[in-house]
């Protein structure tokens, strides 16, 4: 595989950068923690201004036709600033779903309503017994005049408090842990029948749990057929993710080497003592190898065969979570003290990592997927 950047690629990640730079300082993002909704949607305009919600939709809906290397990248900047906007749930998870779920008029439809920053999606799948089991569906799909209507919950939907539609996922046929019988559906976010109960998971960004209670829903994509699209948008955050963890780690390291050359203990700065400076090493060696690993998984997201591509996300995953954890660890270890308060930020940067860990299978789940394909 080619992992060098183009010209355009580097330009993206640079202008991105100065603009999250001049905008989301960690003071600001305090504030945003705060106050309703969480996020920013003064910043959501500029990204639709700047055509950052267009990066991964065709130009003929609005978008600029980007890759999943592009997403990346963004995301790798938006991890530096650890930024609360729903770009993962709405332009990648979401998005993702429509355009592989829906006809050519659903992405005529909503593709472009997105790009423009007017249309906010959340995915909603994982439930409360399922953990990471993609094919656990227990929420329930019947035919009511001429649509259908939805009963169930679903937990941890990222962003769902806000979303203005959701992706749900049911069954039409089919039992529990069946990989036949699961389709998709939109639901509209202020349905009747649609419970939502908004929170802040650990690292202070948005998620819900949604009880669905005769919701009216839209069929969208192929009936009891859903499965691959499921793991199409499951294997898109992943990678979207890992390049999130980059950023963050890129964040803890240049925070860290900072901390050890200018704390002073007994007359001269900590960072004199061989020792951190190999761990800081350590962390530095960490960093690469899960920057490798979240490039793997960005261009593994067109590998054409599913079982490769879903062996090559796994690997990603584990390798992304394992520097990750390394680094969060240490970087809080080498503050000190100071590194587990709320006013400093690599506490918060360890908290994303953490949260990022565990979504869409942990480090230990994607292992034993790899195991078993080796037995």
């Amino acid at each position: 595989m080619d992992f060098d950047l183009t010209d355009d690629q580097r330009l993206l990640g640079e202008s991105v950068a100065r603009l999250l730079a001049d905008e989301y300082a960690f003071d600001q993002r305090k504030k945003l923690l705060g106050v309703a909704p969480g996020w920013s949607e003064a910043l959501w305009a500029r990204y639709a201004e700047l055509g950052l919600l267009g990066l991964p939709i065709p130009e003929e809906y609005g978008g600029f036709g980007g890759g999943a290397v592009d997403v990346m990248l963004l995301q790798q900047a938006f991890g530096r600033h650890l930024v609360l906007e729903p770009f993962l749930a709405t332009v990648v998870l979401g998005a993702t779903a429509i355009r592989e779920a829906g006809d050519k008029a659903l992405q005529e439809e909503f593709l472009p309503a997105i790009a423009a920053g007017e249309c906010k999606l959340a995915f909603a799948h994982y439930e409360r017994q399922s953990r990471y089991d993609i094919t656990d569906v227990l929420t329930t799909a019947t035919p009511r005049n001429g649509g259908w209507v939805l009963e169930g919950g679903k937990s941890v939907v990222l962003h769902g408090d806000c979303a203005d539609k959701l992706v749900v996922s049911a069954r039409t046929g089919g039992s529990r842990e069946e990989a036949e019988g699961i389709s998709l559906f939109l639901v509209e976010g202020e349905a009747e029948g649609l419970l939502r109960r908004g929170y802040a998971l650990r690292d202070g960004t948005r998620a819900a749990e949604l009880s669905l209670s005769g919701a009216a829903a839209r069929l969208i994509g192929p009936k009891d057929q859903a499965l691959p699209i499921v793991e199409r948008v499951v294997q898109a955050g992943i990678a979207a993710m890992a390049g999130e963890v980059i950023g963050a780690m890129e964040a803890m390291q240049a925070m860290t080497l900072d901390y050890l050359k200018t704390r002073q203990q007994f007359g001269r700065p900590i960072g004199d003592n061989q020792a951190l400076q190999h761990r800081a090493a350590e962390m530095l060696v960490a960093m690469e190898q899960g920057r490798s690993m979240a490039m793997l998984a960005a261009m593994s997201l067109s590998e054409a065969d599913p079982a490769e591509r879903a062996r090559s996300i796994s690997m990603a995953k584990v390798g992304v979570g394992q520097a990750g954890r390394f680094v969060s660890q240490n970087a809080v270890q080498l503050h000190g003290g100071i590194g587990m308060t709320d006013e400093y930020a690599v506490g918060h940067y360890f908290r994303r990592v953490m949260v990022i860990e565990h979504m869409f299978g942990d480090t230990a789940w994607h292992l034993d997927r790899l195991a078993d394909q080796v037995q």
